[in-house]
């Protein structure tokens, strides 16, 4: 059972103790509603003038001002308090509103500017009372998504990545006025960020995000703002290694397997690995065609950084705590076939093949990846043990392991200090004689700092 916080409880006693009433809403009362436990806590105040609120506020702690404009406010990081507030549209762009708070405001006139129903229910945390004034609690119930206001909905473009992240989540349909209004709305106002915290969410919160992707294209995101997935729906597959059908119902397939791989990665690379499963296959719509009676798709891995490389443009998407996701995800899209073909030629692929391939991508990543791919050729409706198609990866992935370059390739033993104790001079020959020495080490002709040492000598005697 949900419990709310001793904090909200006070705040909320202090509100009412001065004539005003404090009600949950949004998030946080439909996640208690479908039996969670939220993160964060969205308080309304009703019935108190913002400067009476901030002396009550001011009395918990710390407060930091997100909108005094519209009197929001932060306490802590998990409490967000405003006024009950009304929206007007005042130009083109996800951010231009004119917003003005009114704390007289009705309960039902303050949810209207909700999005979807199940955001538009309250609940008054002393008492327990809901609010529902658009029957949100039955749409809960019905799994359903459905708009509040059909007249006003289509004034924020972001409602219609939502209304895609919402149904994917929780595994709802999406009421059919609703698909059709998101349908007529305009997305190219939206910026990359706010793009990108949706499709995260698709991605990483869900358990399927095959759903997101078919919700995406139901609701003409795709065309608008995602060309490189939409560019896979006309790309047939060999039906002898795809027999679920085109690139995209690949695809969907494949982010599936990708989810359920990434649970143990910290952040970071769970979205590298969730990119690059999604990406894998964007190098295909150029390079399908008929050859000798059969579809092929030869060079779509190398094809396919250019379009990935404009998709994660798009998402403004570089880094993430400290991680270079865009190189990483952009290697993964150009080596996803590596595992697979080291294992056709696993009699004479060496250990230094496997290490190279480590100064490239991080394997344990491409591992994942490449077993998505490959587990992705079975249709959902046939029996998990009746999939096939993994032996390649499990391979590559125990080899990797053998020699430890799951995240990155071994340490050079020779560095250049050790050249310059040896008597050598500064200069480019530094460089050059530690590459080479590096490239003995990663094929085992060299295995410590003495043979590093002995090897280089051998190489400066050979240059006099």
């Amino acid at each position: 059972m949900s419990e709310i916080p001793d904090k909200v409880l006070k705040l909320a006693s202090s509100i009412d103790a001065e004539g005003g009433r404090a009600l949950l809403v949004g998030g946080c009362v439909r996640d208690m509603l479908m039996g969670g436990q939220p993160k964060d806590w969205d308080l309304e105040v009703y019935g108190i003038e913002p400067a009476k609120l901030r002396e009550v506020l001011d009395g918990f702690g710390s407060v930091n001002v997100v909108g005094e404009a519209f009197t929001v406010y932060k306490l802590g990081h998990d409490i967000d308090i405003s006024v009950p507030r009304r929206e007007r549209k005042a130009g083109r762009g996800h951010r231009a509103f004119v917003i003005e708070g009114d704390p007289a405001m009705s309960f039902e006139m303050a949810a209207r500017r909700r999005d979807f129903t199940i955001n538009a229910i309250m609940q008054d945390p002393l008492t327990g009372e809901i609010v529902d004034p658009f029957n949100g609690i039955q749409d809960l119930e019905n799994r359903l998504l459905r708009a509040v206001s059909p007249d006003t909905f289509g004034e924020d473009s972001l409602r219609v990545l939502r209304a895609a992240q919402f149904a994917t989540r929780f595994e709802f349909k999406i009421e059919p006025q609703t698909v059709a209004l998101c349908r007529d709305i305009d997305l190219t106002d939206l910026p990359s960020e706010r793009i990108w915290g949706e499709l995260s969410k698709l991605l990483l919160q869900a358990m399927r995000p095959s759903l997101g992707l078919l919700h995406l294209r139901k609701l003409g995101a795709l065309e608008q703002i995602f060309p490189e997935i939409k560019a896979l729906i006309d790309v047939p597959q060999d039906p002898e290694w795809h027999p679920e059908g085109d690139v995209f119902v690949h695809t969907l397939l494949v982010v599936d397997r990708a989810r359920e791989l990434i649970d143990d990665l910290p952040y970071a690379k769970q979205v590298t690995v969730m990119l690059a499963a999604l990406a894998h296959d964007f190098g295909k719509p150029a390079t399908t065609e008929f050859v000798d009676g059969r579809l092929r798709s030869r060079g779509h891995e190398e094809a396919g950084v250019a379009p990935t490389e404009n998709f994660l443009n798009e998402l403004n998407l570089y880094t993430l705590d400290g991680y270079d996701v865009r190189a990483q995800v952009i290697a993964l899209v150009r080596e996803h076939l590596k595992p697979g073909e080291f294992y056709k030629r696993r009699d004479q692929v060496g250990d230094g093949a496997f290490r190279r391939l480590a100064r490239k991508c991080e394997p344990d990543l491409l591992y994942r990846v490449a077993r998505a791919d490959s587990l992705g050729r079975n249709a959902d409706w046939v029996p998990r043990e009746q999939w096939y198609g993994a032996e390649a990866q499990e391979w590559f992935i125990e080899r990797v392991r053998e020699l430890q370059v799951e995240q990155r390739p071994p340490a050079a033993l020779l560095m250049g200090r050790h050249l310059l104790e040896m008597g050598m001079p500064p200069g480019q020959k530094i460089g050059e004689i530690t590459q080479a020495v590096y490239e003995m080490q990663l094929d085992n002709r060299v295995r410590t700092l003495p043979e590093a040492k002995a090897a280089a000598q051998r190489i400066i005697e050979s240059q006099k």
